[in-house]
């Protein structure tokens, strides 16, 4: 974590502080929303100029719908957390759910029916008013298998959802489900009427009950947003409007930063971190966030698991991360970080050890081996990947790189045309708990199925039979089942993570009250005002 010990004028000292401190209570998830305590950014008795506009840098390209539904990209995500909101939601600083469309908690009435009553005054952003016809709706169309949306298997344990009243619904769950809190918010409210009107235009112009509304979105542009004056919830909107300026180039991003352009920027380059703590705010966040390696298992010799484990032995990471990252990462031990409230050691670590790779791929018969990796073009990928064919390259694998954009590189992954894949990824952005974060690449759908062919295998059932378990269990039982499915990633890797990366990002503290950064991919500026000068 960057800390600057002054202001602009004075000259300002950057000094580095333990950024896993700061990851750690924003992981555990301890504390109270943003709205209850201030980010050391910003104080919260200062005054806010309520016509201010934020301005912002973002880094990923925009694409794909708004549909809560059905939006999984890092900037349909971050404006949806503005936009939209879930009878309980996951605050996206500290990870602490709340309530947000409901009054208050969800009443547990026995251990698998819970009752939630929206809060009083909730529109949307046409002006109708939330009803429990709408929280209905909200559900089912996430849980019709019809709709194929992504977060079907994040809400599976859910029963059936009922109005009880016009204000109030009944939640039933097929058991006990420790993590009711911690899901509710995957499923974002829509007006019933709107979306069965005509579901794409409501994708491209989304109406929610969030603190802003969404006035237009041009891709390689901007994103503009106006405060919804007539929202009733926790957390109102403390600036007039914001515009999320779409900056896939970094440096583009640094000089709109330190020009005073813009007021906070998501994705501080690696190498810019120390200059730009020289004009603002700069911290790094351990984030869940990781580079992951993914075999075709159905193709030779990736379907033996020593091969795949030689790859991740011929790893020298210690060269990886601090050259092509500059020691803003963490090697993984684990499918989670070691940040993670959840963490544990897996039973397989692995280290630089390219002896033992090259007897591994001896042990599976194969003797030279010529690789196409795939990856993609993000900044800090691009960074890595030459690091990773040197070590590749070193026990005899003769590594070719394929760098291109992410759609076009999963377009050949989803046609079988690949051996191996790099690639980033960060499911936190829909929660934080183990479950859906292994869900989302080894739950029932298109990655074990078709990306990287494992579902059909012992070891994919068993995975499944552990991750199933535990979310009906609590406490040390439930640790206990994660940890077990951790160990089976790690021995078998048909998708696992090279390292889990820090987040960087950096903003103006004498202009932004409130602010701070999240651990996971995006920026949120929910409880987030401009200083009145």
């Amino acid at each position: 974590m960057y800390r600057n010990t002054s202001r602009r004028g004075a000259g300002r000292i950057a000094i580095a502080l333990a950024g896993t401190v700061a990851a750690a209570v924003a992981l555990a998830g301890c504390g109270a929303p943003a709205a209850e305590k201030p980010a050391d950014g910003g104080s919260a008795a200062a005054e806010i100029d309520k016509d201010a506009i934020i301005e912002a840098g973002i880094s990923y390209s925009l694409s794909g719908s708004f549909d809560p539904m059905l939006a999984s990209g890092a900037v349909t995500q971050a404006v949806n957390w503005h936009v939209f909101e879930g009878l309980v939601d996951l605050d996206p600083v500290t990870r602490e759910p709340y309530a947000a469309l409901a009054a208050e908690m969800p009443e547990k009435i026995d251990d698998t029916t819970y009752e939630v009553t929206l809060r009083d005054g909730a529109v949307f952003h046409n002006g109708d008013p939330v009803t429990s016809e709408d929280v209905v709706y909200s559900y089912e169309r996430v849980l019709d298998p019809a709709n194929n949306s992504l977060f079907t298997s994040f809400i599976d344990f859910v029963d059936t959802v009922t109005a009880v009243d016009e204000d109030t619904v009944r939640i039933t769950t097929d058991y006990p489900f420790s993590l009711v809190n911690e899901r509710l918010g995957v499923v974002k409210i829509v007006p019933k009427a709107v979306v069965e009107a005509g579901a794409e235009a409501f994708g491209s112009q989304p109406i929610g009950t969030g603190p802003y509304s969404l006035v237009s979105a041009v891709p390689d542009d901007k994103i503009v947003f106006e405060r919804f004056d007539d929202y009733t919830g926790p957390r109102p909107a403390l600036a007039a409007g914001m515009n999320w300026n779409l900056l896939s180039d970094a440096a583009a991003r640094v000089t709109a930063l330190s020009s005073g352009t813009i007021q906070a920027m998501e994705d501080v380059p690696y190498i810019d971190v120390d200059g730009l703590a020289a004009t603002a705010d700069v911290e790094s966040v351990q984030s869940f966030g990781l580079l992951f390696m993914m075999f075709n298992t159905k193709m030779a010799p990736f379907d033996d698991v020593r091969v795949r484990q030689a790859l991740f032995y011929a790893l020298d990471m210690e060269k990886i991360l601090g050259t092509g990252l500059l020691g803003n990462a963490e090697a993984a031990t684990s499918f989670l970080p070691k940040s993670h409230p959840n963490y544990n050691e897996a039973s397989t670590v692995y280290t630089y050890d390219p002896k033992k790779a090259e007897a591994l791929l001896k042990e599976a018969g194969v003797d030279g081996m010529d690789l196409t990796l795939l990856t993609t073009d993000t900044g800090w990928v691009r960074e890595v990947a030459p690091l990773i064919k040197e070590s590749l390259d070193a026990v005899g694998i003769n590594t070719t790189l394929d760098i291109g954009q992410s759609g076009a590189q999963y377009t050949k992954v989803d046609a079988g045309d690949y051996q191996v894949m790099v690639a980033p990824g960060d499911p936190s952005v829909f929660g934080n708990d183990p479950d859906v974060l292994m869900r989302w690449w080894y739950g029932d759908n298109v990655w074990p199925n078709t990306r990287y062919n494992w579902a059909d295998s012992a070891e994919y059932a068993e995975l499944t039979s552990l991750m199933d378990a535990a979310v009906r269990e609590t406490g040390d039982a439930q640790q206990k089942s994660w940890n077990e499915a951790f160990d089976l990633l790690s021995d078998e890797v048909p998708l696992y993570p090279l390292f889990h990366r820090k987040l960087p990002t950096g903003w103006d503290a004498d202009s932004l009250v409130g602010f701070a950064p999240v651990p996971t991919t995006g920026l949120s500026f929910l409880d987030v005002g401009v200083a009145a000068k």
